[in-house]
């Protein structure tokens, strides 16, 4: 299974982002998640989601404001699950620790650690943080144009009707779409979705058949 733990920068300084964000995650509009995501410390949060394809959405919406540093952990989970996030456990919840130690200290915050021994399955863990980390860069280059029409093209709006809420020709949206990499991004993302389930597959085999895990 697939866990994320993400820790809020520089909380000290600044106000409590969490109960916004797990406000947001638990909402009817949030992502799949196999439990209510939760706050397992004062500035920290854990969230287990239900796929590889809610898994990435999280990460990027988390990393959006450099807010979060970002772990993801992936490996088998202890079943059958508790009804608390914070009360479940196992070796994807260890990798999230793992991650989410090494974000604080990546330039884009995030890290993604394959729990296991397997060395060819670590790697192609190791691939999908490079390729995650390297889809973030992208994001972070992008202008607040570019994320108006993202944020747009995103509720399913066309990027015509998108140009015409913006109040630009639909030549200059074409642009900016290209100038933010809406494009790139929306490959990429679908790319790195496949890899993450993979991944996720061969490092809990068990989990991803329903079975579960011995305790």
């Amino acid at each position: 299974m697939i866990v994320i733990t993400a820790d809020q920068v520089d909380s000290r300084n600044q106000p409590d982002r969490a109960a916004s964000v797990l406000e947001t995650l638990n909402g009817a509009g949030g992502p799949g998640l196999l439990l209510p995501a939760d706050r397992t410390a004062g500035d920290e949060i854990q969230v287990l989601p239900a796929s590889a394809e809610d898994a990435l959405a999280i990460v990027l919406e988390l990393t959006r404001e450099d807010a979060w540093s970002v772990g993801v952990g992936i490996g088998p989970v202890r079943l059958p699950l508790p009804l608390a996030t914070r009360e479940a456990t196992g070796e994807a919840f260890f990798a999230a620790r793992d991650a989410v130690t090494r974000a604080k200290k990546s330039q884009t915050r995030f890290a993604l650690t394959r729990a296991g021994d397997d060395s060819a399955e670590a790697l192609r863990g190791a691939d999908a943080e490079a390729l995650i980390a390297l889809l973030l860069v992208l994001r972070e280059r992008r202008t607040d144009g570019g994320w108006e029409l993202y944020d747009l093209l995103t509720t399913g709006l066309t990027q015509s009707e998108s140009a015409e809420r913006l109040g630009i020709t639909a030549g200059a949206a074409s642009l900016r779409a290209r100038a933010a990499g809406i494009r790139v991004e929306k490959a990429a993302s679908e790319a790195l979705v496949r890899l993450l389930d993979t991944v996720n597959r061969s490092a809990d085999p068990a989990g991803s058949s329903g079975d579960a895990w011995p305790r």
